[in-house]
């Protein structure tokens, strides 16, 4: 600071501040963000207090688990709301979540009385938090980039939801420039110039701020209310009124958009599952576990990056008018490295029920001399035209009628066995998987159903008519859920056939909408269980013959999900199944064995998986940027040559060297369209469909062979 008492006239003091003006460097001038510019504390009105104390009696009363609001429930809610603020422990500091501790037991007296207050002088603390941890790294993009070392031997723990909250500021800026760093890092290895990181990385935090600003009680409610909500099980959710009016958010069949249902996670909008049919599947580029980083406006408007947005605003980004074209910003399912994004274009459209028909194909086998028809029938999910159906209209469209039609032009063409494919089939009419479970087996139940209050249902097949009693087997994957695991579970309990694949996806809970004075809630209220007495919860459909898994399932399933509902048992159903092949399994795995480990294509994916797999257990991360370097380039050159070593089994040219698949990804990524990496994933779900087909061919043979021994 300049001493005023040195200068005796006004004019000595303006020469001085003059000279000192000119001797600043040019970029001397600082912009010093503040994070009081963008916090506005938010408080409760009088309706939410009421309805927080509604939606509690509901969940108390209606909800399956019928779980007692007490100290017990009022810690799960408290560690739930701190982890949908929190997940990854970066924002509160630990003297922040010492001093919440105080109403740890307290939520449930606070849900009673219909009393907001913790919830939302949390949720006020958490925004400011937020904020100026924004505010702390856009100073140090704006003003101290180059003072940024990439040469010190520093390290970032990747995966921080079990480490201790920073203990001071100090230690959370620390935190924070170390993530900054890694970020930075991971953008140069994308081959941006610093230039490019300054300014995305700037606007990127701008934009998250902005969000800041315009968080209002309605935001701090939802979060707090799912909170209990979610303590339930994951499937119970409420819906603020900015949401109910766009249900479903996951733009499903009504809505004209890409066909997908997204959640929020850690700050990013990822792909649930898509639409079987909507635009989004039949451009086959976007896939369940991607994360969308920005959306585009047509084929060049500019990419708005979407990371930390709330996910009803990332919706409304993506939906727009028929015909129109959005672009999106992905990190890939498969990729552990959030600086390898794609960007895609979808087209906008309605998905069409009778895009979502069952679909046949025959595959020819040839298996030692001998020449097998193995028939596939795809059904993308289970449908029916209810309107048709109840207008009495004789060609309304459902699962079971398309099935049947199918399965009689398969009939035709001599089929030795059946594939039914339930790959990414999530789910749908149950009142469909019912009868379509009773074309393959005689009269008896299909799936039981246990309410809230102990009473079990059946429903039953009442026909003693078998459309097709040949060999079958079922194709499933991670993402078969909820009708398809009811079918899998049925053919594999009645003992009808073969199930193929992954482990399914594990939803084996019911639940209903329930409209509120203010927006609706969702809610658990029924539970199914295979004919067995098995639910199909949390563990979902064990395959007979497993796999290699494309989907990892500690991200995507129901046992991923925090607070799903455990895997249980009631008493079987009464039901008559079929003559046993388990004494077959362990020669039908031989054979799978042998053949795919001759097969390029599924050593391919086989390859990729573990590749994947090692990197997934990587709990920290070098912030050097010649040794992060040298582990991509070390990396990239394992992908060549799980790559090279398929082409070359096939018959085709090898990539030279990792430069030039680089130059290849390259022109894809500027052409906007990665067409390789789409036929890439068409040929992985080639290989398992055609793998499945050998299996059951195997098993025809097999059962022949037996019968003649007899």
């Amino acid at each position: 600071m300049l001493n005023m008492c040195r200068f005796r006239t006004a004019k000595q003091l303006f020469a001085t501040l003059l000279v000192l003006l000119f001797l600043l460097p040019v970029s001397g001038y600082t912009k010093v963000f503040k994070s009081d510019e963008y916090i506005h504390p938010v408080q409760p009105d009088k309706e939410q207090a009421k309805l927080s104390f509604v939606i509690a009696k509901q969940l108390q009363y209606q909800h399956y688990r019928q779980m007692v609001l007490d100290d017990k429930l009022s810690s799960k809610v408290f560690d739930a709301f701190l982890k949908s603020l929190d997940p990854n422990r970066t924002f509160f500091l630990a003297s922040d979540i010492k001093d919440f501790e105080k109403f740890r037991y307290q939520i449930d007296n606070d849900y009673r009385r219909g009393e907001l207050g913790h919830a939302f002088k949390a949720f006020n603390l958490y925004q400011k938090r937020h904020a100026e941890r924004l505010v702390y790294s856009l100073n140090l993009l704006e003003n101290d980039y180059d003072k940024l070392d990439f040469s010190k031997n520093e390290k970032l723990i990747i995966e921080r939801k079990k480490q201790p909250w920073p203990a001071d500021k100090k230690a959370q800026n620390d935190l924070t420039r170390k993530q900054l760093k890694n970020m930075i890092i991971s953008f140069k290895l994308a081959g941006k110039n610093d230039k490019e990181i300054r300014e995305l990385l700037i606007k990127r935090y701008k934009n998250q701020l902005n969000r800041i600003r315009q968080t209002n009680s309605e935001d701090a409610f939802r979060i707090y209310v799912n909170a209990l909500a979610e303590s339930y099980d994951p499937h119970t959710q409420y819906f603020s009124p900015r949401v109910s009016e766009n249900f479903d958010i996951q733009m499903s069949l009504s809505l004209e958009g890409i066909g997908a249902m997204l959640q929020s996670e850690d700050g990013f909008t990822k792909v649930k599952r898509l639409v079987p049919a909507g635009p989004a599947e039949k451009a086959g580029q976007l896939k369940a576990g991607d994360r969308i980083v920005s959306v585009g406006q047509g084929v060049s408007g500019e990419l708005v990056d979407v990371i930390g947005w709330r996910l009803d605003d990332v919706v409304q980004l993506i939906r727009g008018k028929k015909g129109t074209v959005v672009r999106l910003e992905l990190i890939p399912h498969k990729s552990k490295d959030e600086h390898k994004t794609r960007i895609i274009k979808i087209v906008r459209n309605t998905v069409k029920l009778e895009e979502q028909s069952a679909q046949k194909e025959i595959i020819n086998i040839e298996n030692d001399g001998k020449k097998q028809k193995i028939g596939v029938i795809k059904i993308p999910t289970f449908y029916i035209d209810f309107k048709g159906a109840q207008s009495g209209d004789p060609n309304y469209k459902s699962t079971t009628r398309d099935v049947k039609k199918l399965i009689k032009e398969l009939q035709k063409d001599d089929i030795d066995g059946l594939v039914i494919d339930l790959r990414n089939n999530g789910g749908g009419s149950l009142q469909e998987v019912n009868s379509l479970v009773g074309l393959f087996i005689k009269s008896g139940p299909t799936v039981q159903v246990k309410g809230a209050d102990g009473r079990i249902a059946q429903l039953q097949d009442d026909s003693d008519e078998v459309l097709y009693s040949g060999p079958m087997a079922v194709l499933v994957n991670r993402l078969s859920a909820s009708a398809s695991e009811i079918f899998a579970g049925a053919i594999q309990d009645y003992k009808r056939g073969l199930i193929i694949g992954n482990q399914t996806f594990g939803k084996g809970t019911v639940q209903a909408l329930q409209q509120l004075e203010q927006g609706q809630i969702k809610l658990t209220h029924a539970k199914f269980y295979r004919v067995s007495g098995d639910s199909t919860q949390n563990l979902g459909v064990i395959p007979d013959i497993l796999f290699p898994a494309i989907y990892d399932k500690d991200e995507i399933g129901e046992s991923s999900l925090p607070e799903a509902m455990p895997w249980d048992e009631i008493t079987n159903a009464s039901y008559h199944d079929y003559p046993a092949f388990d004494n077959l399994i362990p020669a039908l795995k031989k054979q799978h064995d042998q053949r795919s480990a001759g097969n390029p294509d599924f050593r391919y994916i086989q390859e990729t998986i573990a590749r994947i797999d090692k990197k997934k257990d990587k709990k920290e991360v070098s912030l050097n940027f010649k040794k992060r370097q040298k582990e991509y380039q070390v990396s990239r050159q394992e992908q060549l040559e799980i790559e090279n070593r398929r082409r070359l089994a096939k018959g085709e040219k090898p990539y030279k060297n990792i430069q030039e698949l680089d130059d290849e990804e390259d022109i894809l990524g500027l052409n906007e369209h990665d067409d390789e990496e789409e036929e890439k994933e068409d040929t992985d779900s080639r290989t398992l469909l055609m793998e499945a087909a050998n299996i059951l061919a195997d098993f025809i043979q097999l059962k022949h062979s037996e019968l003649a021994k007899k």
